[in-house]
């Protein structure tokens, strides 16, 4: 049957367990102030070279581009600009017409039939000023061309 042994009872080993370090061990410093700064000026001088190697001269190019695109559409939009203008002008003179056409003896163009412009001759053309330019338009957009149109 079984043996009356005595339990066998787990004992520590001889000369007992290892110390237990529980003393602060100061971590390893790796980056130091002259190691961050050494970093900083590396990633810098990389990023100033991509800069002044790669993005400058396109964005020079870009810029000539753009500068002769300007130059060449310019002729367009100053014919468009004229045209409105006469277009404008020939609605001031058809407006003038049918505000006065119960008037005797006015003539379009002209005050009281006298000529506007005497020093002109018939060939050349007189800018009209703002209110002459929109004397028959709605107020909102003489205001918005004279006070927010030109604005960048």
């Amino acid at each position: 049957m079984s043996s009356t042994a005595p339990p066998m009872q787990e004992m520590p080993p001889e000369g007992g367990y290892s110390k237990i370090n529980y003393e602060k061990v100061p971590a390893k410093r790796v980056f130091t102030a002259f190691r961050i700064f050494g970093a900083f000026a590396a990633i810098q001088s990389i990023a100033i070279y991509i800069r002044y190697k790669y993005t400058v001269p396109r964005i020079r190019y870009n810029e000539i581009e753009m500068r002769s695109a300007t130059i060449a559409l310019l002729p367009l939009l100053f014919a468009e600009r004229d045209r409105a203008a006469l277009l404008q002008m020939r609605r001031n003179r058809d407006a003038e017409e049918e505000l006065m056409k119960d008037v005797e003896g006015w003539k379009v163009g002209t005050y009281m039939g006298e000529p506007i412009y005497k020093t002109l001759k018939d060939n050349d053309f007189h800018e009209p000023k703002p209110w002459e330019y929109f004397q028959h338009s709605d107020p909102a957009i003489e205001d918005y061309h004279s006070n927010y149109h030109h604005r960048k």
